[in-house]
């Protein structure tokens, strides 16, 4: 169970994160090269409370958009002016995060994209995702400086757990892959080399290691008006599904221009953790079993213990109902136990 943060300093127009970009017009793209990032300055920003908020909701991994495809950089680097560090702010929130989140004894995770609408439109290209020159794949220069810049973040930051490569060019990702496994044999890249399933749930187990990445609304980005979260319920039923067919959860908030999460979120995850301080048992060195539900329950078992943990999704049950249950999947010894958790 993983929390995926999306931000950049576009989030002060409460847009689509990065896309606005593409087709638009000379003067909106020097707008929002240069006029947005001068008006950055997430004040409220407090790494230590995402992570211990995190922790708090059973999350083991953090995944932190460092640079998405509008090419603006979260972190410190050599290689553009087009970065945190040039703006109000001036301080590195990669760092932070690393830091925060490496306390609680969380893994760290990048998320990278080798498209860079910023570079192409520096070297006097259409901001595109559709032409071949928009690809490493078909511009070297592009290639290269992606290779720096993911360099910069496997050998700065500490011993990285997991890059997240997204972007349209499978070669790209192959060869930034190269690059983190050359740097850290043991990092684990998920998108570009396992299967990363966006906003959906495979209907049945996949044959090796997978990631569902959900937005905990309709965007990646904080969007403040005509949003949908989804409910602490619907996030939990995901983590419980997503878990029993052997999957890891990626649930994705989105910070305000200030850098806190709105209230909305902060709910959604206060939420999640009630249910997982009570439940947590069911989560720790468990993995799928051979039979992965029966009707409305999902099952878990542990990794060495004769421990099976049942969980019931009964979409209404009335307080003091009496309700019973038989399992056919399942084969009870004479000594067997069965509780209620919590």
């Amino acid at each position: 169970f993983g929390m995926f943060i999306h931000w950049s300093f576009d989030v002060q127009l409460g847009m689509v994160i990065s896309h606005s970009m593409v087709g638009a017009s000379g003067d909106y793209l020097d707008r929002y090269i240069h006029q947005l990032p001068k008006r950055f300055n997430p004040v409220h920003f407090d790494a230590a409370t995402w992570a211990q908020a995190a922790k708090m909701a059973g999350m083991n991994y953090v995944v932190f958009t460092t640079k998405h495809h509008n090419g603006f950089c979260m972190f410190d680097t050599e290689t553009t002016d087009f970065n945190i560090m040039h703006t109000p702010y001036a301080r590195d929130l990669t760092r932070m995060v690393v830091d925060a989140f490496r306390k609680e004894g969380l893994a760290i995770g990048f998320y990278y994209s080798p498209d860079d609408f910023y570079f192409l439109h520096k070297q006097g290209l259409p901001v595109s995702r559709a032409r071949p020159e928009a690809l490493a794949s078909h511009n070297p220069a592009l290639n290269a400086y992606c290779k720096a810049q993911i360099t910069e973040l496997m050998t700065r930051y500490g011993p990285v757990d997991i890059v997240f490569l997204d972007g349209l060019d499978q070669f790209s990702k192959t060869e930034l892959a190269r690059v983190c496994w050359d740097i850290n044999p043991g990092v684990v890249v998920t998108r570009g080399a396992m299967a990363t399933p966006e906003q959906e749930t495979p209907d049945t187990p996949l044959p090796s290691p997978w990631e569902a990445c959900y937005t905990l609304g309709d965007q990646w980005q904080f969007r403040p008006t005509n949003e949908h979260y989804k409910s602490g319920r619907e996030t939990i039923i995901k983590l419980i599904e997503i878990r029993a067919k052997g999957g890891n959860f990626l649930l994705n908030f989105g910070p305000e221009a200030d850098g806190d999460f709105p209230p909305e979120q902060w709910g959604i995850l206060n939420e999640i953790s009630l249910w997982m301080f009570i439940n947590q048992e069911a989560f720790k060195q468990t993995v799928p079993c051979p039979t992965i539900r029966e009707d409305n329950i999902w099952f878990l078992k542990h990794k060495e213990e004769q421990t099976v943990f049942a969980f019931v999704l009964e979409d209404h049950w009335e307080l003091g109902e009496r309700k019973s249950y038989s399992l056919t999947s399942l084969r009870a010894r004479e000594d067997s136990e069965i509780s209620v958790l919590g």
